[in-house]
């Protein structure tokens, strides 16, 4: 069966079949994703880590297929009506909507109208009026009066016509004739209920729509779907109910007859009451499916960036959570991002302690060897800001303003309270706005993916399925990084292939009763800490304070056997190919090529020793706003800005000017034309825009990035 699935997978995805099968046998071994596309590209043919998702996807798919299949078989077996064709068919049947068409005539029925005629008896009489042989149709009916219970032929034909409906319902062509219609005709339509036209005016564009159903955006059809869903929309999807009627009564109305004629009726009934709502629902949530995977791959594609957002690296942070009334929250990180002090600075009004606030600043970064400051983008941010930057700091100090999107949510989570039991949510706000600066990665995966400002109605697609691809998106970027297995927190560990909770925090407990990791090796001392789980997660934890620089990099433990050869056959250390390019270089890598051991993982290896542990990312970036513009009311059409996006959408992208209020810059007015706006931008993406248009009543900005220079990255 494996083959099989194999097969399906190669050609739905457009990938070799021995790739894919390589992927499956690897997979079902429970292997991990990230160690799969780093660690076995020979096995998989080099796929990266979205390819081996989207197998993994397909595999999941056709398995719970498989399991609906037996249920299936097992149901109709039941009945003693499973023939050998019918079997086959079942089995030989990879599509869910076809699967379930099938299974239709056999599932066992509710308490309908087409039930409730046959147990009256008039099944008989319904096979009558579909063999439409004969015109006297009142006559055979009047056999089937029965007291109360079928009191005359009008009740007898209404019946035998529930029955029928039943049966055209359950064709397969009348299904199919049906579903064209939906493919080709459907339109969504949506109209405002009446007497909430002023509360739903947030949907307003949709009070009386009509579009192609398979044109539709996605983040169109969520807003209709939200609309719905709080009572202001009145949603439909409509076909052409007459072209689509006429094509089911070429399938099943065989002569012009009387009982031809009753047909035809139950048919429309059928259409109307039975196959029409099935379809409609199955095109509905088609097309909601649709709509979630483009604003599930968007959202995710943005945490993607947010994650891999440049680090500032080892260095001291002073981070400065802004505000007015309360002042502002400092602290003092070192550089791991332990807290070394806390205090509050009062530059702002109504305090304007600006000569006390410089005081304080200046024996701050000389007292804590600051390198850098990093203040949040909240309120009073940009007052703040300028204040930073007009003191005259002692020592080198670069001032960065930070995203605090989710830092409350972080500051209020017991996360933040088992770290600082005896801080304010305010102190830990300003630990995490520093953090964000030292490592983006390592602070943001405290948080709830959902909660860091950026996607497009991510509450309302598929919760499950956008939780599977943000836990995959956060894998993948933290196992591309990898970790210092000495200074990674719990939540960062949790995210390393193959270790998950349980095992991070017992990696956690073991550093905390034993001190530091000084090998790879000790790892499989850890409690629950087995093979197959170090086999996983060891290539993407470091291990700095090790004697073998190898446990400081991304190479396997599995491939250090290997290196060691290729420095003995150097005639040096291990150490020595990693600092001399001149040993590396004597390395021909076809010696060390094997059946386990191909060009990919050799060049792999290669890549380490030259730069072991190496980082992704880019590095981090001053980018400053306009100092004249502070607020909305300061902006003017014409005027090239700064900015910084902060979030990607199917229509466009926004853009933080630093007055608290974020731009957007529809995808008509992105530099390519025609090309999503994803494709365009990205998060934390520093950009030059002009503003091009300004609603102050609805206080919204639009922007243009057209025919400007944009700063190369």
């Amino acid at each position: 069966m494996a083959d099989k699935l194999s097969t399906l997978i190669s050609q739905e995805l457009n990938i070799p079949i021995n790739q894919v099968a390589g992927t499956v046998s690897l997979l079902d071994d429970g292997a991990t994703i990230p160690f799969i596309s780093r660690y076995r590209k020979e096995a998989t043919g080099n796929l990266d880590d979205f390819s081996i998702q989207s197998i993994d996807q397909r595999l999941r798919y056709y398995r719970e297929l498989e399991k609906r299949r037996a249920t299936i078989l097992k149901t109709i077996e039941a009945q003693d009506k499973l023939t050998p064709e019918l079997a086959d068919r079942i089995n030989n049947c990879w599509d869910a909507n076809t699967l379930e068409d099938i299974y239709l005539p056999y599932k066992p029925k509710r308490k309908t109208r087409a039930e409730a005629a046959r147990q009256l008896g008039l099944e008989p009489l319904a096979r009558i009026i579909m063999a439409q042989r004969g015109d006297d149709i009142e006559q055979r009916a009047r056999q089937f009066v029965d007291g109360d219970k079928v009191p005359d032929t009008d009740a007898a034909i209404t019946g035998a016509q529930d029955i029928i409906a039943e049966w055209v319902s359950e064709n397969e062509a009348v299904r199919n004739a049906v579903r064209r219609g939906f493919k080709y005709d459907a339109r969504l339509v949506s109209h405002f209920v009446k007497g909430k036209e002023i509360e739903g005016r947030n949907y307003e564009n949709y009070y009386e729509f009509s579009a192609p159903l398979k044109r539709i955006s996605s983040h169109q059809l969520l807003a209709i779907r939200r609309g719905e869903k709080e009572g202001f929309l009145k949603v439909t999807i409509e076909i052409n109910d007459d072209r689509t009627l006429d094509n089911i009564a070429r399938i099943v109305v065989k002569n012009n007859g009387e009982a031809s004629q009753l047909v035809d009726e139950a048919a429309e009934d059928s259409f109307k009451r039975l196959v029409k709502p099935s379809i409609e629902t199955e095109f509905a949530s088609a097309a909601k499916l649709k709509a979630d995977d483009e604003a599930i791959e968007t959202f995710a594609q943005n945490v993607r960036q947010l994650l891999f957002a440049p680090p500032l690296g080892h260095k001291r942070v002073l981070a400065v959570d802004p505000g007015f009334r309360t002042g502002c929250k400092v602290v003092c990180l070192d550089e791991q991002g332990n807290l070394l002090h806390n205090d509050v600075i009062y530059p702002t009004a109504p305090h304007n302690d600006i000569e006390g606030a410089t005081k304080k600043i200046h024996a701050l970064t000389e007292a804590y060897k600051i390198d850098a400051i990093a203040l949040g983008n909240g309120t009073a941010s940009r007052e703040t800001e300028r204040f930073l930057k007009r003191i005259r700091y002692r020592r080198p100090v670069d001032v960065f303003v930070v995203s605090e999107n989710g830092a409350s949510i972080y500051s209020a989570s017991k996360i933040a309270r088992d770290e600082f039991p005896d801080k304010d949510v305010t102190v830990r706000g300003a630990v995490s706005i520093g953090r964000r600066l030292l490592d983006p990665l390592a602070e943001l995966v405290k948080i709830d993916p959902k909660s860091i400002g950026v996607g497009q109605y991510q509450h309302d697609v598929d919760q499950t399925r956008l939780k599977e691809a943000l836990d995959f998106t956060v894998q993948s970027c933290v196992n591309s990084v990898g970790v210092n297995v000495n200074t990674a927190s719990k939540e960062l560990l949790t995210y390393i292939a193959g270790l998950g909770p349980t095992l991070a925090q017992n990696i956690v407990d073991y550093r905390a009763a034993n001190g530091h990791f000084t090998s790879r090796q000790q790892l499989l001392k850890v409690p629950k800490l087995g093979p197959k789980t170090y086999e996983q997660a060891a290539g993407f934890l470091r291990v700095p304070e090790s004697d073998n620089p190898l446990d400081n990099s991304a190479v396997h433990p599995e491939r250090y056997a290997l290196v060691e050869r290729m420095a003995k056959d150097c005639g040096c250390s291990i150490a020595d190919l990693i600092n001399d390019k001149a040993q590396r270089d004597k390395i021909d890598m076809k010696r060390y090529l094997s059946r386990d051991v191909g060009e990919p993982t050799l060049r792999d290896i290669m890549s380490e020793l030259e730069k072991p542990g190496r980082d992704p990312r880019s590095t981090v970036q001053v980018w400053e706003f306009d100092d004249n513009v502070n607020d909305i009311k300061d902006l003017r059409e014409g005027m090239e800005l700064n900015g910084i996006v902060t979030n990607v959408t199917q229509f466009g992208a926004f853009v933080d000017l630093g007055i608290h209020k974020d731009g957007l810059v529809h995808v008509s007015q992105m530099p390519q034309r025609g090309l999503p706006a994803a494709r365009q931008v990205h998060v934390n993406q520093h950009v030059r825009v002009v503003v091009s248009g300004i609603d102050m009543d609805r206080g919204r900005i639009a922007l243009s990035m057209k025919g400007i220079d944009q700063p190369k990255h």
